[in-house]
């Protein structure tokens, strides 16, 4: 067994089992739901993503909070007490605080555990993003892998994650300042969906418009065809807001057309889900390049 545990936080939106087999400790950030506060653990076990995507479609609101330094030490110190180095994997800074805060625990833990090594790295990636660079180095620690080989396939392989993405409901990006109040009531009257990328700095970026939903889903799928890295060879990744019929939809697109490895469809945690909505649907695979 490795002298070191493999960490991330909830975001990663991993299915609990796949979490669980990797031996992967997940830190479960917070979500505030019509003024009630949930964690988010993979297992959903304080709120099912079902119940969560209800509440939002019915009019709720969510709102998400970084987790603080202190949590973290809290969350790291049994495994430093235990003689484990850790490496931690942490959600796109682009878009949380969550990096940042992950760092300044590591730093008074060191003070405190000056012995035992502690790596924190910045994906840049989201949900199934975050996910999938996070089951590669797994995967890399359970063949073997040294936690300073882990932490550098994690920071070589993470720029080559490829998010693309298209959300059901503008009005959940307008109010996260990704689009304005214009474009969402323009885009929702015509029905126009947008099609968004995580870009090599971690920020969404709008690339393209559909007009209609369908539209939209062959669109992520012809990015995946079009700068997948040999997706035959690859495991791809499917997260959905709370919409499985569309994301079994993609799925069987990419299946029969370019045959992948594997494919893991999960949903989105309310973390993520807060900010892009009901009914997102997103791919992630490796790419030369994001």
């Amino acid at each position: 067994m490795n002298d070191y545990i493999l960490l991330t936080d909830s975001s990663c939106d991993l299915p609990a089992a796949v979490a669980e087999e990797l031996g992967i400790g997940v830190l479960p950030l917070a979500v505030n739901l019509n003024g009630k506060d949930f964690r988010n653990y993979l297992d959903e076990r304080e709120i099912p993503h079902t119940e969560f995507y209800a509440a939002l479609r019915s009019g709720g609101s969510a709102s998400t909070s970084a987790v603080n330094p202190g949590e973290f030490v809290e969350f790291m110190t049994p495994y430093l007490e235990a003689g484990r180095d850790i490496l931690y994997l942490a959600f796109d800074s682009a878009l949380s605080s969550t990096y940042q805060n992950g760092v300044i625990a590591a730093g008074e833990l060191k003070d405190k555990f000056p012995e035992r090594k502690i790596y924190v790295v910045d994906t840049l990636c989201a949900s199934m993003g975050q996910g999938l660079i996070v089951y590669l180095t797994a995967k890399k620690a359970l063949e073997g892998a040294s936690i300073e080989e882990a932490r550098d396939f994690a920071l070589k392989t993470a720029p080559r994650v490829v998010h693309w993405f298209t959300v059901d409901d503008l009005f959940f990006l307008k109010r996260g300042g990704r689009v304005s109040a214009a474009t969402a009531a323009v885009g929702t009257l015509l029905n126009i969906k947008p099609v968004l990328h995580v870009d090599d700095a971690g920020r969404l970026i709008s690339m393209s418009k559909a007009r209609g939903r369908k539209a939209a889903i062959k669109a992520i799928y012809d990015k995946c065809a079009q700068t997948g890295d040999d997706v035959a060879h690859q495991h791809v990744f499917i997260s959905h807001g709370d919409c499985p019929e569309d994301a079994e939809y993609l799925k069987s697109l990419i299946v029969e057309n370019l045959h992948p490895l594997d494919v893991t469809v999960s949903p989105i945690g309310p973390v993520i889900g807060a900010h892009s909505g009901p009914n997102t649907l997103a791919v992630f695979f490796l790419g030369d390049v994001r």
